[in-house]
């Protein structure tokens, strides 16, 4: 099987993250978005209190867990809390990595089965359906498919790596061609949270669905806006015949949460107040970094949510890895994410503050 897998892209950059590290003022990181930031207080008290919890978890999570992510989607993202809104089940993720790999393989799909992904991608979408011996498609745009038989369709808004937000519009648009071939749609919704210039809408949005949410899964994380990547802590939401069957699957391969981990989850979904202050931190970082990308010739293209900045001197992405890279910048090569992304860059704000100040600041000494 792992002949079939692509090669893990962050190896590709040794070389330049040994001469970015070689800075006199050390390396500004930017080329993974890795949480930096500290937990909470009330998330580490929550999960301290389970410690000592010596039984199995459940795979379905707690009903406190169950409520808490239901309750944060409607409170934060308007997501079925309208009167006569439809209900929705819920999944607990051992990350949400670990979902999306996973979700082709535990659905059924296989080798007769077409899973489409953006054509600027998060790597998993891809290695999800390798794994399950599907075939994979890049495709932004329903009217590139044709008539092709589709079983599945994984979007990303606000994106990874392009921060590019989707419309109500084109959300509907996906939702109603995936039902006249009856393909389940799963959008990854990690960074709905961190929309900055533009409205980022749920798949589970009623404008969206239009009351029905049949074959529509929501993947959501608590890594970046929670600063929760250590815990492995997220969850599916949707139609919930399929996360139905679904947790089925999970039941029986033992995909259990630990139990103290649900209980920082429940914590962490019921207070808005830190995830405010996290998005704080996002939103200044990005208005430093942004105007000095800008000032040292680059383009930024999309990038109106998520916690990225999609960038290009239009050039092949490589030359601007090792560009930067002597400045004491790594970055990400927009290749990592699909053959679209060959002349961009991908530059993370979740380094510190501290990093983020020392990667403009040489910018704009090179500018």
């Amino acid at each position: 099987m792992t002949g079939t897998l692509p090669g893990f892209p962050w190896d590709t950059l040794a070389a330049a993250k040994a001469e970015a590290g070689a800075h006199p003022d050390g390396i500004a990181d930017l080329s993974v978005g890795t949480p930096v930031d500290p937990v909470a207080p009330v998330i580490r008290e929550a999960l301290a209190s389970v410690a000592d919890a010596p039984g199995y978890p459940t795979t379905a999570g707690t009903p406190a867990l169950q409520e808490a992510a239901l309750a944060a989607l409607g409170r934060r993202f308007g997501i079925g809390s309208g009167h006569g809104a439809p209900r929705l089940g819920m999944v607990p993720a051992i990350g949400t990595k670990e979902m999306i790999a996973s979700l082709p393989s535990h659905l059924g799909l296989g080798a007769q089965d077409t899973v489409v992904i953006p054509e600027l991608a998060y790597p998993t979408y891809e290695v999800g359906a390798l794994l399950a011996g599907a075939r994979p498609v890049r495709a932004d745009g329903t009217a590139q498919l044709g008539p092709a038989p589709v079983t599945m369709i994984f979007i990303n808004s606000p994106a990874n790596p392009s921060g590019r937000i989707l419309g109500v519009d084109h959300l509907r648009k996906v939702v109603d061609w995936a039902r006249q071939r009856g393909a389940i749609v799963v959008s990854d919704e990690c960074y709905l949270g961190l929309a900055w210039d533009a409205e980022a809408v749920s798949i589970l949005d009623e404008r969206v669905h239009g009351g029905d949410v049949t074959g529509l899964i929501a993947i959501h994380s608590l890594s970046k806006t929670s600063s929760l990547a250590s815990y492995r802590a997220g969850f599916a939401a949707g139609d919930p015949a399929l996360l139905g069957e679904l947790l089925e699957v999970r039941k029986h391969a033992g995909l259990m949460l630990p139990l103290p981990v649900q209980a920082a989850m429940v914590a962490a979904l019921t207070d808005d107040a830190h995830e405010a202050e996290q998005r704080e931190r996002y939103r200044r970082r990005r208005a430093v970094l942004r105007p000095a990308v800008l000032k040292a010739g680059f383009r930024i293209d999309d990038s109106d949510g998520g916690l990225y900045l999609w960038a290009t001197r239009d050039e092949p992405c490589r030359d601007t890895v090792d560009r930067l890279a002597a400045l004491g910048i790594l970055v990400a090569p927009g290749d990592f994410y699909g053959p679209r992304g060959a002349r961009h860059v991908r530059m993370a704000l979740t380094a510190s503050d501290d990093r983020i100040a020392a990667a403009a600041d040489r910018l704009a000494d090179a500018a």
